[in-house]
């Protein structure tokens, strides 16, 4: 896959978000490479544990330009099927039968934050910085939703979904959203940092890999049966409305064609 690149060593697989030159920004093909490499793997009997990484500056910046551009012309039923397709790679990953930790080494906006939350667990960098952008763009992360308020928890998302504020891995580590960071030292050589956040996420994966592995299994599969209200056909097929209709809407196209055009929208004018 030209997206990403799968590893597999002492029953830990890692996923590779290799598009670096684009701040591993997703786009169709992304998101069907991802949901495919999850579903695989999540299968795989030798793989006991699944890492989700990312190369480059960010972990994830959110949604492609290129593909911003045609979602930009499109009608209200090809946002629905679009977004149908961001769903189910969130649902594939947040319901993957192994145990998932999110390996953060930079930045992650937008849909990037629903990969995060998908995921079981995250470590991050202390440089790493976290937002949820959407409304500066006359959008609202929809399909993301159910998994990020459930990662972030109500409160906070009340904020950071309305203000579209910039946080810091300190601020996402007090909230939970993620469960360990990893100090840099801007004096050092770069990679001590990335060697750390390494040596984090395999202290993570070993205890993942020493238990057994049904029982990973069923204590996860327990977690989303107990853990507030299930994510149901319902709710994913009402986030989908949710995106398709205001995408599809006079604000959503406004703000995203300002934000292509760099300029402000319309009602900051």
């Amino acid at each position: 896959m030209a997206n990403l690149s799968t590893h597999i060593a002492d029953h830990v697989a890692t996923i590779t978000l290799t598009r670096a030159d684009m701040r591993n920004a997703f786009n169709d093909e992304v998101i069907a490479d991802i949901t495919q490499a999850f579903k695989q793997l999540g299968q795989a009997p030798e793989v006991r544990a699944i890492v989700l990484a990312a190369e480059g500056k960010a972990f994830c910046a959110g949604a492609d330009l290129n593909w911003m551009r045609k979602m930009a012309d499109y009608t209200h039923a090809e946002n629905s099927a679009d977004a149908a397709k961001l769903a189910d790679m969130l649902h594939t990953i947040y319901t993957c039968p192994k145990p998932t930790v999110a390996r953060i080494q930079g930045d992650v906006y937008a849909g990037g934050m629903g990969l995060v939350a998908a995921c079981d667990m995250a470590v991050a960098v202390e440089g790493s910085h976290f937002c949820l952008s959407e409304v500066k763009l006359g959008l609202i992360p929809a399909t993301i939703a159910p998994y990020v308020i459930r990662a972030l928890g109500a409160r906070a998302s009340h904020r950071y979904f309305l203000t579209a504020e910039r946080f810091d891995a300190q601020e996402a580590l007090r909230l939970g959203f993620i469960h360990a960071l990893v100090s840099q030292d801007t004096l050092a050589d770069p990679s001590s940092t990335q060697q750390a956040l390494d040596l984090k996420v395999a202290e993570i994966t070993k205890a993942l890999v020493q238990a057994g592995p049904q029982a990973v299994k069923a204590a996860k599969q327990l977690v989303l049966d107990v853990a507030q209200v299930a994510i149901t056909p319902a709710l994913i097929a009402q986030t989908v409305e949710g995106i398709a209709q205001i995408r599809a809407s006079e604000e959503g196209k406004e703000g995203v064609q300002s934000f292509l055009q760099k300029r402000a929208p319309n009602w900051l004018a």
